[in-house]
């Protein structure tokens, strides 16, 4: 190819996702870093976006093992929402990305200059990759559903919030999913926490998660950060598929001396009918337990 002129490559896929969930997916940072790369021993721990005409944006992709490691960086020069995205990466190359909503169904199409170095069919094929694996990971979150659960509780918000967090009260109240319901952990913002029960062989599994916001009498946001089997984290693979970003959420809010507790939470399809069955029983238990607390 000649150094003066441009080649420009063309790639596309279909994504069994509506377009306002393939944006969502495309452009958050913490969903970047799931799908953005082309194979199993390569992965983004970093991605910043700052989605907007002049705005930049950040991925650091490296090889699992350590042994090598780029940024692949770049500014907008278009952005229209669940529509089309222009940007020039830094060595000047543009990129144009198209997202053509066909009901439940979106088409993404990329087009960018090729760079010299490597072959047109090496790029092509490691675009391509990367496109195909934000399908995959596309297609299994939409398998996702947010539940929504809501309870009034006479007690103020403050003493719902410590109550809940309570070592010994947060096993008396989950116990309703699990009679050997505990966490080993933090509550802090920015802390890890391990969600535990044990079945009835004795196995230890449970979730492993991290505080993203914790608003004391107000607030805790967590983030999954994948399953534990056997006493083991797993973080990575088809296992924690549908888990691992998966958030967990509990406002609390005080109206006149009692407690709106609102709970939010992802879940699979595939456990969403056992949760809108505990769900309700724990968050009663729950209200039991904080009106029977005397001051």
């Amino acid at each position: 190819m000649s150094p003066d002129k441009k080649h420009i490559i063309t790639i596309e896929a279909t994504i069994n996702c509506p377009v306002e969930k393939v944006w969502k997916l495309w452009t958050d940072p913490f969903h970047i870093e799931q799908w953005n790369n082309a194979s199993e021993d390569w992965h983004t721990p970093e991605a910043e976006n700052d989605l907007r005409v002049g705005g930049r944006f950040r991925y650091r992709m490296e090889a699992r093992d350590g042994s090598n490691g780029f940024e692949f960086s770049g500014e907008y020069n278009k952005v229209e929402p669940q529509h089309q995205i222009d940007y020039t990466l830094d060595d000047g190359r543009t990129v144009q990305i198209n997202f053509v909503s066909e009901g439940e169904k979106t088409t993404i199409t990329e087009s960018f200059e090729a760079e010299t170095t490597n072959s047109l069919e090496l790029q092509r094929s490691g675009w391509q990759s990367i496109l195909d694996n934000f399908k995959k990971y596309a297609e299994k979150c939409a398998a996702i559903e947010k539940l929504k659960f809501t309870i009034s509780i006479d007690a103020p918000a403050l003493k719902v919030y410590n109550i809940m967090l309570d070592d010994k009260h947060y096993q008396e109240w989950t116990s309703v999913f699990n009679p050997t319901s505990r966490f080993l952990g933090s509550w802090e913002k920015g802390s890890k926490i391990r969600f535990l029960g044990t079945d009835k062989d004795g196995n230890e599994g449970g979730m492993v998660s991290r505080i993203r916001e914790n608003i004391r009498g107000r607030f805790v946001g967590i983030k999954h950060l994948g399953i534990i089997r056997y006493g083991k984290e797993i973080t990575l693979g088809p296992e924690v598929e549908g888990w691992a970003g998966a958030y967990e959420d509990y406002s609390f809010t005080d109206l006149d001396g009692k407690t709106l507790l609102i709970v939010e939470l992802d879940t699979v399809v595939h456990y969403k009918s056992y949760f809108e069955e505990h769900y309700p029983k724990a968050l009663q238990l729950l209200k039991s337990i904080c009106e029977s607390q005397t001051e």
